[in-house]
């Protein structure tokens, strides 16, 4: 069965400017990179929380675009598929429904998650930072990162091959 795996990321009030966040997020289909995006956020969020949960909006509308194709190429994917987060209270409001004061501030229509773990389409699990591979399409990262997430990227310098 095939292996269709997202991580997602952001970086709250990144830009020094107009405080909005970067988005940052990439598939990998069997271990291959496939899907990648990197995007200032289209809102100023409020929380660290609000802006993951953003990209991870983003993000699931790309998996479940990418499992259409995938169904269109006859290869079947595993599911529920994988969503990938490194911030805890982002995944707890898309798996529990219980309003709570500290995340009534994220916009109705990114509410999309909940909706997608609700049906079993989608499954979030945490991520620790360090493993967290679209780390590199937010930040800038120092070369011992960008080496460490090139690598499980499998993105190689064609020099190199």
């Amino acid at each position: 069965m095939n292996e269709l795996i997202g991580y997602s990321d952001s970086d709250w009030c990144g830009d020094l400017t107009d405080r909005r966040s970067t988005s940052g997020y990439v598939f990998k289909f069997n271990d291959a990179a496939i899907s990648w995006y990197s995007k200032k956020q289209p809102v100023t969020a409020l929380s660290s929380c609000e802006a993951e949960y953003i990209v991870g909006t983003f993000a699931i509308c790309q998996a479940l675009w990418l499992d259409s194709v995938m169904m269109e190429l006859k290869c079947e994917v595993m599911k529920p598929l994988t969503l990938k987060i490194d911030n805890k209270s982002s995944i707890s409001p898309a798996k529990n429904p219980i309003s709570h004061g500290r995340s009534k501030h994220i916009e109705t229509r990114f509410h999309f998650i909940r909706e997608q773990v609700t049906n079993g389409m989608i499954e979030l699990h945490y991520c620790p930072t360090e493993l967290q591979l679209a780390d590199g399409f937010t930040k800038a990262v120092k070369l011992d990162r960008f080496e460490f997430l090139r690598e499980n990227l499998r993105v190689f310098d064609v020099k190199q091959l």
